[in-house]
């Protein structure tokens, strides 16, 4: 024990006295710092619009087609999984942030996840336009006027091979 005691006092007293460890940490805070922003900038922030008329009257203004997208985010796998994989990764965010207005619209089950009664009047009447079929998760890209361009769910492969996906969709309308 008292062996233990020695070394732990001699390390202890060897960092302290190195002078070194100031200029170590003061280089590791400044990568650190120049990095930070850097990494924040790599995910530009997704914007969704939750109102199927609002989403179309900025595709209208952009000329850009308008991905809706249908999830039960508290109940539905595929749903969580297209959002985890696809969704919320910076490469989506990039591929759609120049070509998509994008739409969501969740149907909640769990009563603390519940949305505003205006809120689920919209998710509803843009699913009675859109989803009839009550499928989730769909997803419906539409022209700038409201034409159905194509339908499509989950897809597994991740980001890039859903954006990939998205491409081939787009450039057959």
């Amino acid at each position: 024990m008292k062996k233990l005691l020695i070394a732990t006092h001699s390390l202890a007293a060897c960092w302290a006295a190195a002078p070194w460890r100031t200029g170590l940490l003061a280089g590791v805070a400044a990568a650190w710092l120049t990095t930070a922003p850097a990494l924040a900038q790599t995910a530009p922030a997704t914007v969704w619009a939750s109102s199927l008329p609002a989403a179309l009257a900025q595709a209208q203004a952009s000329q850009k087609p308008v991905l809706a997208v249908f999830s039960g985010s508290d109940w539905c796998k595929p749903c969580m999984l297209l959002k985890q994989e696809v969704f919320d990764q910076p490469e989506f965010s990039s591929f759609a942030k120049d070509k998509l207005v994008l739409a969501r619209f969740d149907f909640p089950r769990n009563k603390k996840n519940a949305l505003s009664k205006d809120q689920t009047k919209l998710n509803e009447e843009a699913a009675a336009r859109l989803n009839k079929e009550g499928a989730f998760p769909a997803v419906v890209l539409l022209s700038p006027e409201g034409k159905i361009l194509a339908r499509t769910g989950y897809r597994p492969g991740g980001a890039t091979a859903y954006d990939a996906y998205l491409e081939q969709l787009l450039t057959k309308k």
